[in-house]
């Protein structure tokens, strides 16, 4: 933060290491499900890809309600553990689903969406139904609209099947009141925050793709703990309507799923401007998917050494020098850059989200303030002691870390590193309940560099993607990070579905 000087351990203890998060113990491959036809067998269904299930949608060889049904059923059976549903939406889910199933044999076939289980993080609004941010003061509240990103997944003809858990307003700790989602890879390690419960339930098989959000790292931590891809688009790439807010101007929503082209299809569905959104970008968004199978050849991908490997687990090291090597097999180019001087990001982004997440909980805080959970009341607490002159100070610090890093991308067509510090880290229930200090400090402990991954792309609002990379010797997926610029969400799915092709990360499952 401009002017007190804060450490970085003051500031991660103060934010407990911030709105974000980075990996399992182990499975092997899930065996691939068994063609059917009508309503087909469904008993390994869920670990199909979300293009894989749309097809046999398409071809009427597997029924939309049949699929649904087996969904819930599926995280009735499963997520009593798991924890990763706020709320589910079977009445309207059935009946969405009876509906594209008569739409498609009828052949008005809506796209690759249309018939397919998804669901969204409890921040999206779900007109009739509850969403509650993660919080007790919101238990009570019924949008009576749908967010944009909501709308869109209906348009495209999904099937909505209910809202996701997540840390307490998109922060770092949760409230008591609601769920913790339990990683699958092995449930002593952290599931990622704030996006916790859309990474779990996507990986542990309960939903074909998902919505997250991210605002220092919420698609991606979660989306490398569960060994996921997440998409972080460029900010106002995705409307933000309807979606409760921790820092508008930091903000960002988006999709998490099992593979590049899946996300690739989330994206293009949810993609696009909104005027209800008054940061939406105006201009008509490129097809992600189009840009997957293109190749690599000839496309540049940059590396700082000294950024990605120093003070991080080395596993997590060696698997993105890996990636690279296979990268550059396909015909990619290593270029050697210069990340910018990181030092005051976190106190920049403290000082700019901690005030924003206060006037966004005015109509609660202070005078709900008993009933918030203990790590983002202190966040909130926090919020009201950052005077205008820092948060002017921190915008002129996000403005020129913002053109640095910029540079640096325009001299590539990604830059490569890690999605986070480390595997997922050991944590209990108690402590993700924690205080901010004491989360920080355990986070400060055993992954030191985790934000540095992540906060850059949401303080120059430029898109990144996420994707498997290897596992540790504990099973725990290991990630490799892609940072592009601004509107080059094609560009980020081309290269990382051509490492995904080469490779066999994304096949494995958790043992669920």
């Amino acid at each position: 933060m401009t002017g007190d000087r804060m450490t970085r351990r003051r500031a991660l203890a103060a934010l407990g290491a911030t709105a974000l998060a980075p990996l399992a113990a182990c499975s092997g491959e899930t065996p691939a499900p068994t063609a059917a036809a009508g309503t087909a067998a469904l008993d390994n269904s869920h670990w199909m890809g979300l293009q894989e299930i749309s097809r046999k949608i398409a071809s009427k060889e597997v029924s939309p309600v049949a699929l649904t049904q087996h969904m819930f059923d599926r995280i009735r059976r499963v997520d009593a553990s798991l924890k990763s549903y706020a709320t589910l939406m079977e009445d309207q889910a059935m009946a969405a689903a009876t509906e594209a199933e008569r739409e498609i044999k009828a052949g008005k076939y809506r796209g690759a969406l249309h018939g397919v289980p998804v669901a969204v993080k409890d921040l999206c609004y779900t007109r009739g139904v509850r969403t509650m941010g993660g919080t007790r003061v919101l238990s009570d509240f019924v949008p009576d609209e749908d967010a944009t990103v909501v709308t869109k997944l209906h348009d495209a003809g999904a099937i909505v099947l209910g809202k996701l858990n997540l840390t307490e307003g998109a922060m770092g700790g949760y409230n008591s009141d609601r769920g913790i989602p339990l990683n699958p890879w092995d449930a002593g390690r952290w599931p990622g925050v704030s996006s916790s419960g859309s990474g779990v339930a996507t990986a542990a098989g309960l939903c074909f793709a998902a919505i997250g959000t991210d605002t220092g790292g919420s698609i991606r931590f979660p989306s490398s703990a569960n060994g996921l891809v997440g998409l972080k688009p460029t900010y106002g790439r995705v409307s933000r309507h309807g979606v409760l807010g921790l820092s508008p101007s930091l903000d960002h929503v988006g999709p998490m799923a099992r593979s590049v082209g899946d996300v690739a299809v989330m994206f293009d569905a949810i993609a696009g401007h909104d005027p209800k959104d008054s940061t939406s970008l105006a201009d008509q968004p490129a097809s992600a998917l189009a840009a997957v199978g293109q190749g690599v050849e000839g496309l540049r991908i940059g590396i700082d050494r000294a950024y990605v490997s120093t003070n991080i687990d080395q596993g997590q090291v060696a698997s993105i020098e890996a990636a690279l090597k296979v990268l550059a097999g396909l015909g990619a180019r290593i270029v050697e850059v210069k990340m910018p001087d990181l030092a005051g990001m976190l106190n920049i982004w403290l000082a700019i989200c901690a005030p924003e997440a206060l006037a966004e909980h005015k109509a609660n805080y202070p005078s709900r303030a008993a009933e918030y959970g203990r790590y983002f009341r202190d966040f909130l607490a926090a919020g009201a002691t950052i005077t205008p002159a820092q948060v002017a100070g921190a915008h002129a610090g996000r403005a020129k870390f913002a053109a640095g890093f910029n540079t640096l991308l325009e001299s590539v067509d990604v830059m490569a590193c890690p999605a986070g510090g480390a595997p997922a880290w050991a944590v209990s229930r108690e402590l993700m309940m924690s205080s901010p200090a004491e989360f920080g400090e355990t986070w400060e402990k055993l992954s030191p560099r985790a934000t540095d991954f992540t906060m850059p792309m949401n303080l120059a609002g430029t898109p990144a993607i996420c994707l498997p990379s290897g596992f540790s010797p504990e099973g725990l997926p290991y990630s490799i990070q892609f940072a592009g610029r601004r509107l080059s969400e094609p560009m980020l799915c081309r290269i990382a579905a051509a490492y995904e092709r080469a490779t066999s990360w994304h096949e494995r499952h958790p043992n669920v």
